[in-house]
């Protein structure tokens, strides 16, 4: 009898610890504690200023936020259906500076950094043709000068020495 005490106290024993370890993970969960943030995609992962930029992260079950010093912080959210998984928009400063820059995600608590996540490069001037300058310098305008004054002597004289052919 005594055997059939001891086995069926471990048995509801083991019960018990199966139930408090079922029911861990869930509240662990519930707490934020469950996040695990990594993978980090950044894309696209060259952007001019001004820009929207798509950022997911794995192991972000319950949202957070991101932040990077190209653009505001933004928030992540959780996407339906995905393993653990949260996604968010940026738009990147008009002001931002060309060069790489990281991206920290804060998910419940817990933050990852993912260094040179994106690089920002600088915008082209349009209508411009990409010049810098406001108009020509004297330099250009001698330059354009006297290749007119060459074109005008140089077809004066090959239009003199036309007229002077059909005389003969």
């Amino acid at each position: 009898m005594s055997t059939t005490r001891v086995l069926a106290a471990s048995a509801v024993s083991a019960a018990a610890v199966a139930a408090l370890g079922l029911a861990a993970p869930v509240a662990v969960a519930r707490d934020g504690m469950g996040a695990h943030p990594s993978n980090i995609v950044v894309l696209p992962s060259v952007i001019a200023r001004g820009g929207q930029l798509t950022v997911t992260v794995d192991g972000c079950p319950g949202g957070g936020f991101m932040t990077s010093p190209a653009f505001a912080q933004a928030p992540l959210t959780p996407i339906n259906g995905a393993n653990q998984t949260a996604k968010g928009t940026a738009t990147v400063n008009a002001n931002a500076r060309p060069g790489a820059y990281d991206v920290t995600v804060n998910c419940s608590g817990r933050t990852l950094t993912r260094p040179a996540a994106f690089t920002v490069i600088g915008g082209v001037r349009g209508g411009l043709g990409g010049s810098v300058g406001t108009g020509a310098t004297p330099t250009d305008m001698a330059i354009g000068g006297g290749l007119v004054a060459a074109a005008v002597v140089g077809g004066g004289l090959f239009w003199m020495r036309r007229r002077a052919e059909r005389r003969i």
